[in-house]
């Protein structure tokens, strides 16, 4: 059966921890395919010094150029708020006999149930995640076995955490650090040259 492995997020923007965490799950879920979805706007959270979609959705082209990963602009196009379980409804039908897996951030799992229709997301796809904690593992653990028995599937594996995030990026980029170690270099420079995240957060 043809794997789809779906990647959403705000991606504000894509770094390096995002890479190594889609690039492990493809090959524990043995993907034939990955998609990056970056949110319009993110419906669980606030999104602070949040650029324009067209930025976000640029960065990621750049970031995944040598991976032969797919971005989709759907989330982008689509009046907001952006839910994912209607995304990975237009997904699931754009793709029949497809099996699809969702990946996530640890916060983010952990919060499923109070997302936008989540039975509808746990009928439509296995929900893939990892520890950004040293006390993480355990928690997604149990949160796992409380989506198992709510009827749905969760992959959690406990990938290396690389210790990047976009607060982080942001910061350097506010205070003038180079960036280069945390992100891709297309995505350094597509930064530098459209001067993003230069105000203060």
């Amino acid at each position: 059966m043809d794997k789809l492995l779906v990647y959403g997020g705000t991606f504000n923007p894509i770094h390096n921890g995002h890479l190594h965490l889609v690039s492990s799950f493809e090959k524990i879920t043995g993907a034939q395919r990955v998609v990056l979805i970056p949110t319009r706007v993110p419906p669980h959270k606030a999104a602070s010094g949040l650029v324009s979609g067209k930025h976000r959705l640029e960065m990621c082209r750049l970031a995944v150029q040598r991976h032969g990963w797919q971005v989709s602009d759907m989330e982008i196009r689509r009046k907001p708020p952006s839910y994912t379980a209607d995304t990975l409804q237009q997904i699931a039908q754009e793709n029949p006999g497809t099996k699809l897996y969702f990946l996530t951030g640890e916060d983010m799992f952990l919060t499923l149930f109070s997302w936008h229709n989540p039975m509808q997301i746990l009928s439509l796809a296995t929900i893939c995640a990892a520890p950004r904690s040293l006390t993480g593992f355990d928690r997604m653990m149990c949160f796992a076995d409380r989506v198992r028995r709510a009827g749905g599937h969760a992959l959690v594996k406990n990938v290396r955490y690389l210790p990047v995030s976009s607060t982080q990026v942001r910061a350097a980029v506010q205070q003038g650090k180079d960036v280069h170690s945390l992100v891709p270099t297309a995505v350094a420079s597509y930064i530098q040259q459209n001067s993003l995240y230069r105000e203060p957060m």
